[in-house]
């Protein structure tokens, strides 16, 4: 199929959605050990390179643009992902977002977030963003303890951190610090340097992921050969509660399990629209893209819809080029499927999911989460379930429960 991207009808209803745009730049300066990210380093790509990316993306966003007919939306949020798109050059990014801005347009208060390494930005490409338009950046600091970034093969030293935010800060961004816990060798004691090297940085949002070894990366080779040690369960959950007390005691307030903002207006927009089941479309090799139930052209119901484009940089590349469709899967939702994500999503946010939406035949489950500390009983009567800190901390196996 060529000058179309198939996996997205047009939209009747615009009204009822948010829509946001999320760009994928699968380029970093090196593979970390537990990366399991569409991502690769120099030498990785053969015959794909970062100009030829930029001109795929945009090519791909005026397929989009065709693909969503009546639908004229503009954008609420913009979200810059990786890999680390500040690898790319900032006038780079600049085109890109010039590219969302002319194929769709943006609301007056946008959102536009970019990733980035501590080391990959300077004071000059932090306020070329700024002034065109980005508004917020997550600075990937991970932790403050050399040993522990050893063991993640990051790239940068500590001190870039401070830098790093210092230049978003006078740059006029907002800043986000992404933080992970559980790191083979990592004590509860490292993670609660990093915390409060964290806090005392005064960042505006801090995400903290507990690290997951996935089989296909390299830490999870040396997980099977015995050169590392996983973290323990126990462990790991002691970590998160450090984490949401002294960012707690600090001001932040969490609004997803793994998310926490100096206030409500602090918390990522462009996340909260993923939880909430909003419409966004995802541009480069890899990147997922979802539109909810809506109206076709000739007024026929369309169900929900999620696809995903070819992984590899050049077949994304090679596809875009010829104008076929990149899109590599798709899969349509029915109301089943809704409801259960609906559930999943929702329960992870700390404004919760209406009791509506747990089937009659689950009011047994939901006192028995209440009386296990994992539900919030006060919430409860309000009609919220809404997750316990117990709760954060099982909140899949709650899913599991309640759908």
């Amino acid at each position: 199929m060529t000058d179309t991207v198939a996996a997205a009808p047009p939209a009747s209803d615009p009204a009822r959605r948010d829509f946001g745009v999320y760009i994928h730049v699968p380029f970093c300066t090196v593979r970390c050990g537990y990366c399991d990210f569409n991502t690769y380093a120099p030498g990785e790509v053969d015959g794909a390179t970062r100009e030829g990316y930029v001109e795929a993306a945009l090519a791909e966003m005026a397929m989009a643009r065709l693909a969503m007919g009546a639908d004229e939306r503009p954008a609420s949020t913009v979200f810059l992902g990786g890999g680390t798109p500040t690898m790319l050059d900032a006038s780079a990014l600049v085109r890109l977002l010039d590219g969302v801005r002319d194929t769709w347009g943006l609301v007056s208060d946008a959102e536009v977030t970019t990733e980035a390494n501590p080391d990959s930005v300077s004071a000059a490409s932090l306020a070329a963003l700024a002034a065109a338009g980005f508004t917020r950046v997550s600075l990937g600091m991970q932790s403050a303890v050399p040993h522990v970034l050893a063991t993640l093969e990051r790239t940068h030293d500590p001190a870039n951190v401070e830098r790093a935010l210092a230049w978003t800060r006078e740059a006029g961004l907002a800043v986000s610090l992404d933080l992970i816990y559980g790191t083979p060798g990592e004590s509860l004691s490292d993670w609660r340097s990093s915390l409060g090297e964290a806090i005392r940085l005064q960042p505006d949002h801090v995400s903290a992921y507990a690290l997951v070894i996935e089989p296909g990366t390299k830490m999870g080779a040396q997980l099977r050969r015995g050169q590392i040690a996983a973290t323990d369960p126990d462990t790991q959950a002691d970590m998160y509660e450090a984490a949401d007390e002294a960012l707690a005691d600090a001001g932040f307030g969490w609004y997803e399990v793994s998310n926490w903002a100096r206030n409500p207006g602090q918390a990522c927009r462009h996340n909260l629209a993923y939880w909430r089941s909003q419409d966004w479309w995802g541009i480069g090799p890899g990147a997922h893209s979802y539109l909810g139930p809506r109206r076709g052209a000739q007024g026929q119901a369309l169900p929900a819809t999620r696809w995903w484009n070819v992984k590899h940089p050049l077949a994304y590349a090679t596809r875009v080029g010829a104008r076929v469709d990149p899109a590599q899967g798709r899969e349509e939702l029915g109301d089943s499927d809704l409801a259960l994500e609906r559930i999943m999503l929702r329960l992870r946010l700390a404004e919760g999911v209406p009791t509506s939406a747990v089937a009659p035949h689950k009011a047994d489950a939901i006192g028995r989460l209440i009386a296990d500390d994992v539900l919030d009983g006060a919430s409860a009567l309000r009609g919220q379930l809404v997750l316990t800190r117990r709760g954060r901390l099982v909140a899949d196996a709650a899913v599991r429960v309640l759908s």
